[in-house]
């Protein structure tokens, strides 16, 4: 019997523009007007939120009310398509627009039931059976069914984006079946240890809808882009690529729904760091960013309106170095940048000890992360002597930031004065969340350095060693362009094997070699710390998806 490791035990603006908002909002009173007409089973539904939409025509502040929470991101929800984006700065959309057939929750992560109710693997593991809840259907009343799952299967596969990378290796297009209405099967072309663990990212749309709108073969990506075809707990109430999306309370959901809840969530793009944490101090968001700098962190607890739910995570933080371009392809000058950034400044002085100092392609919390390896120290004199032994010509280098996420501006400019210090010239470069991922995946356009964090899409450490650093993904999570062939043989033998123990010494092994090449810039863990105003409750913490599923939230 093919054997896969217990999941379970894993460690693991506002507008400004009122008379903009106005047409907005009577716009949705028309749509939610001609819904209650169209689908006579979501009448009550339609009429509730219809007497939301008129509380809020007569609002031109949107003010908060009891049943209604607003939730301040950093990154644009510029695409709700839920196979053509991957990051984790868009998931809410995927969270709660949209369901898949189990879903990670809590922390540890665990691995639940979601869409289906049970699954079945075979014993060479290369068939996945799953048996779906009975009575489960999408926002326009019609039943999900195992054609909706499989069609859903090829469509990330024919697009070739988002998640595909997961899956392209693994599943053929049109192999995935509907044995009936209920039974989906899934039939590898060979066993993946990873499988089971990023089910969670085929999120299944409406087939029949998507179909619809499809122009020129385009899998209905131009219109899945503004709108949504899914079942999840909300449903696309309104959306402006510009401000971000709301969605109202999906009640006839297949997951009962507590006693308290959210009829509405608001997740509302707003930039500037500082305009996110003045808003939920004041009120005007329930809920914001768990990442950011730790004197911000107390700049809010010190409020008095605002909670803060600190927890351990799984998203490293590093310098993501293009190891195919010179003066980077060669290992010294890789290791003199690494002697050249000031580790303890960063984590001691500019985050106050606020996150731990991991010196891994890794978070060190994750089996199969080495607990012997030591990494690299900030050390001028060593990373002169690495200079020393470069031979090709040093050039300016660009190093890239997140704009409004200060910690990537804070690390850019302490690498910036180690740079100047072995006489390497830099300049720092701040583009949104969505441009950098952009240019990360364009080998000529990228940055020389950028600063990221990796976060938990999956738990299992090829999350980390496996997508960053594995030849197979370059230019699509492997961005540092990174390639060392025996790297790849053990990656390769840890995607196959039955043993948990072995693959844990697998990955090890890969994580050395990857920190012995200097392949990034390797500096901490993070903590997720969770502000909420202090009458939001209900969050509940995942390091895959990081508390941005509005269903088990509500307010008192």
């Amino acid at each position: 019997m093919f054997t896969i490791y217990s999941l379970k035990h894993t460690q693991v603006a506002k507008p400004s523009d009122t008379n903009r908002e106005y047409e907005m909002m009577k716009d949705d009173v028309m749509r939610l007007r001609a819904q209650a007409n169209r689908v006579a089973t979501g009448c009550l539904r339609a009429g509730r939120a219809l007497v939301l939409g008129l509380v809020m025509l007569g609002s031109a502040t949107g003010t908060a009310l009891a049943d209604r929470a607003v939730i301040a991101i950093g990154n644009a929800f510029d695409n709700l398509d839920p196979h053509q984006v991957f990051d984790v700065g868009r998931v809410a959309s995927r969270l709660n627009l949209y369901d898949g057939l189990l879903r990670w929750e809590d922390n540890p992560p665990v691995l639940e039931p979601w869409l289906a109710e049970s699954y079945e693997i075979s014993e060479d593991g290369k068939t996945y059976t799953f048996t779906l809840r009975e009575g489960a259907i999408f926002h326009d009343g019609t039943p999900i069914t195992a054609e909706d799952v499989a069609w859903s299967m090829d469509r990330i596969l024919g697009i070739n984006k988002g998640a595909a990378s997961l899956f392209v290796d693994v599943i053929e297009p049109g192999s995935t079946r509907a044995l009936d209405a209920r039974t989906v099967q899934f039939n590898l072309s060979k066993p993946s240890a990873i499988f089971l663990a990023t089910v969670p990212e085929i999120h299944v749309v409406n087939m029949d809808l998507v179909k619809e709108h499809i122009v020129d073969d385009d899998w209905g990506q131009a219109w899945l882009s503004g709108h949504e075809a899914g079942s999840g707990s909300y449903a696309l109430k309104r959306y402006d690529p510009a401000i971000g999306f709301q969605g109202e309370r999906f009640a006839e959901h297949f997951i009962p729904w507590g006693e308290k809840y959210l009829d509405e969530v608001e997740f509302r793009y707003v930039m500037e760091l500082n305009s996110r944490i003045l808003g939920l101090i004041a009120g005007d968001f329930q809920v914001t960013d768990a990442y950011m700098p730790y004197d911000q962190i107390k700049r809010l607890e010190e409020s008095g309106t605002v909670d803060i739910n600190e927890q351990e995570s799984m998203r490293i933080f590093y310098g993501v170095i293009h190891n195919n371009r010179a003066p980077m392809n060669d290992i010294n000058f890789r290791k003199a940048i690494n002697y050249a950034f000031d580790y303890d400044s960063f984590i001691n002085d500019i985050n106050s000890g606020s996150v731990a100092r991991d010196p891994l392609p890794m978070p060190g919390n994750i089996w199969g992360a080495p607990s012997d390896v030591e990494g690299y120290s900030y050390d001028i004199e060593k990373a002169k002597e690495y200079m020393a032994k470069v031979e090709e010509p040093v050039r300016e280098l660009t190093i890239g930031t997140i704009t409004g996420y200060s910690t990537t501006e804070e690390a850019a400019a302490l690498l910036q004065a180690g740079l100047a210090e072995l006489g390497v010239p830099s300049k720092i470069v701040s583009d949104p969340f969505t441009v950098l991922n952009a240019r990360s995946m364009d080998e000529q356009n990228t940055y020389d350095i950028y600063f990221t964090w990796k976060s938990t899409y999956y738990a299992d450490p090829h999350n980390w060693v496996g997508e960053l650093y594995s030849s197979s993904t370059i230019g699509s999570r492997n961005n540092s362009y990174y390639s060392n062939p025996d790297v790849d043989k053990l990656l390769d033998r840890a995607l196959i094997s039955t043993s948990m123990e072995e693959r844990r010494g697998l990955y090890e092994d890969a994580a050395r070699m990857v920190v012995d090449d200097a392949a990034g810039l390797f500096i901490y863990n993070t903590k997720w710390f969770g502000p909420t105003s202090k009458d939001l409750k209900g969050q509940r913490f995942s390091p895959i998806g990081n508390g941005l599923e509005a269903r088990w939230m509500y307010r008192e």
